[in-house]
Order: structure tokens, then C-alpha cells, then sequence
């Protein structure tokens, strides 16, 4: 996972005169020593308060101003011109205020590729390493510039630099990162692809060769559990966060190397689809069959690569947020796969709850009746306290000035690329118009055919499901949960308890005013509940001694 403005759309359609500088320009070249052409993709620039830092690294909706501009076979030395008619966020460019500010251009750099649905696009493109733009490899920047604005000036700015791909840190005793290429995406793709793994082991792994382990795949951490053996790198030693609820990585070390202490292997998974830094382990239209991919392809080789057990009860899947989507979704789609579920704070997993939204009954995302003649701003994220940070009007704006159709890479989008149907023209079909916030209530629909939605997904399988998920759902949420995701997590309990009261799932909820980082144990004392978990469900006859005390 990852604000109200009630004139929000009325600014995007007009460049009238104001009171800021609506006269301003930019114009942009490529050096043909950073990029010898022709150049396709995304161009912004953006427009920061703050000195001292490249504003491409404060880009996110709270951050800096951005106007941006597709563009197809730009020429190194041809000028491009970003103004009042470029598409802006918050504003229009003829709507910032005169001032001083640190500007400089980005430009998300689009590959053409062959699909192998037919659909030819072009959209950024990487080995599936987890990059967002404005660091990812190969993209193309100018140097930052020192600035007034508002007196009809021209600022000119050259893409010149080039960000360089980031070296992976070395393995160590206890991490490994291995990169695996998948098959089934590569065909998919028409190009290769790859899912990244960061293996953690356990004490004792290399001194024991015939030992065998079981698993948590640790969906969304880059490093299992933020393992680390550099005590320097970490505040709060010793202490447990009050807001997270969980230890420092380096005491986390510290309890996963300790006498006694299970012996698993964690292993985290970077799987970066063109849309998003996250593919969801599902298959999609949009993306490929990263689901077949995950189980038939990517775990069987983790298996063999690291001695794990490799049967379904010593497998367990364990996620937030993002990673929490994806636990619930493998766990349901894989019931005979996997052996127990932990999600925390998932992504909506019922689309009656889509944050605020209903996306099948509700005609707007952004508006919300509130009398006979009054709307008031859809929330979309808040603080525990209540206080709105963003509305859904504010980040849509946002994400399509990331990029259009769809190639933003932030939230909003990368939801319609996992869960949507790929549109007419080869990119995901929007779930709402992002500058009006009209639901398209046919995405809607085939979002929820085709089984992303968690809750109803279940439901109209429950007959087959039932049976083979006993025990083996865990789900918790902060009652004031960021991004309102534990209101969906109510719904999916209230649909368990409807069919069977008793039914051994367990739900739990952090109160009072538990947001979305809350976690209701320390990831240790999680690594102890799972690990006696597996062993009370280790079939007779199986190894327990990796179990600990």
C-alpha cells in the first residue's frame, strides 16, 4: 500500500490566468551523450520547496509539484515544453504560486514489447528487481536547478545523467539473493523475466547438510523480518517499536541466531511487474501468470536450491499490506499447496470495502453523498487519529500524472493492473476515470469474476474450501488502519462466522487507534507461534528437529 480538493478537476481543465506563475515554461532537451535516441516515455518535472535534495527523490503525493508529458522518439537536441497545458499535480502549472524553487526533470524510460496476448505497448521495463521510477536503473535526469518562478521565465533543463543500476549487497553466512527466470512469464513477456528471492538461513545450516527445513515465504519484506547483523544501522535497541509493535532487525538476529530458537528458512520474493513493484503472486491478465509461475516454477526451485522440506504443511506464507493480499490470495488459491496463512493489514480483499469505496454499487470514486444537496471528499488515507491525509481525488490525480495509461507504478494503478481486464489498447482498463472519478462498473464486474476479490471468491467457493483451510487463516488489522483496509478484514470474518461460528480461523484486531504498520507480535515470537504451528501439523513420522524449544 501505499487528501480533499473539491476543485481539483476544475483546475486540470483550465490554464486561466491566477495568481501564480501561469506564464512559466519549461523546456526540456536529451543529451545524446545520456541517451543516443530516440527517447520514449514519461517526462516530469518537479517543482520542490525544499533546497538540498534532488526533488525526484521527495516525489509521492505530499511531495513535490509535477507536469508531465508523454514522449514517442524525442531526439537527442530536440526540445520538449512542459506548461500550463502539461497535465500538473496539485495544480496546473499556471496555478503554482511565484517563488523559489528546486526544480528538476525525470523521465521513466518505456520499452517496446511483444505480448503474447497480441498487444504490442511500451512500458518500463527492468530484470524484477523492486524500483520505483525515480531510482530505477537506466532512467534519465537533468541536474537539479535553483529557480524563481513567476515572471514568464523559460526554464531549460537537459537530461544528462543517467541513474545507474544499484549493486546487491554480498552474500553473507546468513542471506543469499538468488535471481530465477521464469518460463511462463518469459513467453508471456516475450522477453525474460525473472523473480528475485532473499533467503534467510538458519544457525547451523551449512554445519548440518542432511537437515531439512520448512519455509516462510515472507511476501513483501526485502530482507525476511528486516534481519540484520549491523547493530549500528538500527535505533531502539532492545525496545519494541510502540506504533509497529515489533523488535529492531538487529535483536531479531539476535533471537533468530540463539540457542533453541526454530530453525526455518525465511525467504522474501522481488517479482516487479511493469506496472508495479509487485506482482502479487497472482495470475493477471495484465501481468502474466506470476501465480503458476510462484508455485509451479519459483518455490520448487527454492526448494531444491536450500534443502526445504517441501510439502504443504512445512510451507507457510506470511504478509502486510501488499504482502498481505498476496498471503490470503495464495492460501485460497493454493489450499492444498500451503499450510497456513498469516495476513496483516491486507490490501482490500473485499471490494464492497475498496478502501471507502464499493466499487459495484458506488458511481463515483471521489464523491460521497452526504445530504440532498451536499458531497463530501472520499478519504483515502488517514492518521490513527482521524486526520485525512489524502483523498482518492488527490492520489488519482497523482498516479495519472505518474503516467498515463497506467504506468504510473504507484497504487491505484498497480490494483487495475493485477485485478482489471487489459483494455482495447493493450494497458489495463481502468476500475475510475482518474480526473473524474467515474467507476466503470464493467471492471468492476470482471474484477470479481475472475477472483480478486478475496471475500467473494471464497464465499462462491466455500463448498470446496471449507474443508481444506481449517485452521490455517490468520488475519489482523489496526482498528484505525491508514488506508481504512481493516474494514474489508471485518467483512471477510463476518462471512466466516455467517457460514460457521465456530469455524478455526483466527482475526484479530489492534485497539485503540492501531494503524497500519500495527503488527500484533514481534516477528520472533511470530517465528515461534509459526514454527510450533508446523510441527503440531507435521504428518507422523516427519523431521522436527529443526523445531527448537
Amino acid at each position: 500500500m501505499l487528501r480533499p480538493i473539491s476543485f481539483a478537476t476544475m483546475l486540470l481543465v483550465t490554464t486561466a490566468p491566477g495568481a501564480g506563475a501561469q506564464s512559466s515554461r519549461f523546456e526540456v532537451t536529451l543529451s545524446a551523450a545520456a541517451h543516443p535516441g530516440p527517447l520514449t516515455g514519461r517526462l516530469l518535472v518537479a517543482v520542490s520547496k525544499r533546497t538540498g535534495t534532488e526533488p525526484r527523490l521527495l516525489i509521492g503525493p505530499q511531495g513535490p509539484a509535477l507536469f508531465a508529458v508523454d514522449l514517442e522518439g524525442l531526439r537527442p537536441g530536440e526540445p520538449v515544453s512542459v506548461d500550463g497545458g502539461s497535465l500538473g499535480f496539485p495544480m496546473p502549472l499556471g496555478e503554482l504560486p511565484a517563488g523559489d524553487y528546486r526544480v528538476q526533470a525525470i523521465v521513466n524510460v518505456y520499452d517496446r514489447l511483444e505480448r503474447a496476448d497480441g498487444h504490442t505497448i511500451w512500458v518500463p521495463w527492468n530484470d524484477g528487481r523492486q524500483e520505483f521510477f525515480v531510482a530505477a536503473a537506466g532512467n534519465l535526469l537533468s541536474e537539479p536547478r535553483d529557480v524563481h518562478l513567476g515572471a514568464g521565465e523559460t526554464v531549460r533543463l537537459e537530461l544528462s545523467r543517467v541513474i545507474e543500476e544499484a549493486p546487491l549487497p554480498p552474500d553473507t553466512k546468513w542471506v543469499k539473493r538468488v535471481r530465477i527466470q521464469s518460463e511462463k512469464l518469459t513467453r508471456f513477456w516475450g522477453r525474460p523475466v525473472y523473480v528475485h528471492a532473499t533467503v534467510l538461513l538458519p544457525d547451523g545450516f551449512d554445519e548440518h547438510p542432511e537437515r531439512r527445513y520448512p519455509v516462510i515465504f515472507t511476501l513483501g519484506h526485502t530482507v525476511p523480518f528486516s534481519f540484520t547483523t549491523d547493530s549500528s544501522r538500527v535505533r531502539g535497541l532492545g525496545e519494541i517499536n510502540p506504533v509497529t509493535g515489533l523488535e529492531t532487525g538487529f535483536d531479531f538476529y539476535r533471537a533468530w541466531s540463539a540457542p533453541g530458537f526454530p530453525r526455518m528458512v525465511a525467504i522474501s520474493f522481488e517479482q516487479q511487474s511493469p506496472y508495479f513493484p509487485d506482482s502479487y503472486s497472482v495470475n493477471s491478465a495484465n501481468n502474466g501468470p506470476y501465480g503458476d509461475a510462484i508455485v509451479e516454477e519459483i518455490i520448487p526451485e527454492l526448494e531444491r536450491r536450500f534443502r526445504l522440506i517441501g510439502k504443504p504443511y512445512a510451507r507457510i506464507v506470511e504478509g502486510a499490506s501488499t504482502g498481505g493480499w498476496q498471503t490470503l490470495a495464495l492460501q485460497l488459491q493454493h489450499p492444498d499447496f500451503l499450510g497456513g496463512a498469516w495476513s496483516f493489514q491486507p490490501d482490500p480483499i473485499d471490494f464492497r470495502k475498496y478502501q471507502l469505496t464499493n466499487i459495484y454499487e458506488d458511481t463515483s470514486a471521489f464523491a460521497v453523498p452526504a445530504g440532498q444537496f451536499v458531497t463530501a471528499e472520499r478519504p483515502f488515507r488517514r492518521t490513527m487519529e482521524g486526520q485525512v491525509l489524502w483523498s482518492t481525488r488527490l492520489l488519482s490525480l497523482f498516479e495519472e500524472v505518474l503516467g498515463s495509461r497506467g504506468r504510473g507504478g504507484y497504487q491505484l494503478t498497480g490494483w487495475e493492473a493485477v485485478f482489471g481486464p487489459v483494455g482495447d489498447d493493450g494497458y489495463p482498463r481502468p476500475l475510475w476515470n482518474k480526473l473524474t472519478g467515474t467507476i466503470d462498473h464493467e471492471v468492476a464486474g470482471s474484477m470479481r469474476e475472475h477472483g480478486f476479490d478475496l471475500r467473494e471468491y471464497a464465499e462462491r467457493n466455500w463448498s470446496v474450501l471449507g474443508s481444506k483451510l481449517r485452521g490455517k487463516l490468520h488475519l489482523a488489522a489496526g482498528d484505525m488502519d491508514d488506508f481504512h483496509l481493516n474494514l474489508a478484514v471485518y467483512e471477510f470474518e463476518s462471512f466466516i462466522r455467517r457460514v460457521d461460528p465456530d469455524y478455526p480461523a483466527e482475526f484479530v484486531y489492534g485497539r485503540p487507534t492501531k494503524g497500519h504498520a500495527w503488527h500484533k507480535q514481534t516477528w520472533a515470537d511470530l517465528v515461534r507461534t509459526m514454527a510450533r504451528y508446523v510441527k503440531g501439523n507435521a504428518p507422523p513420522g516427519e523431521p522436527t528437529d529443526w523445531a527448537g524449544r
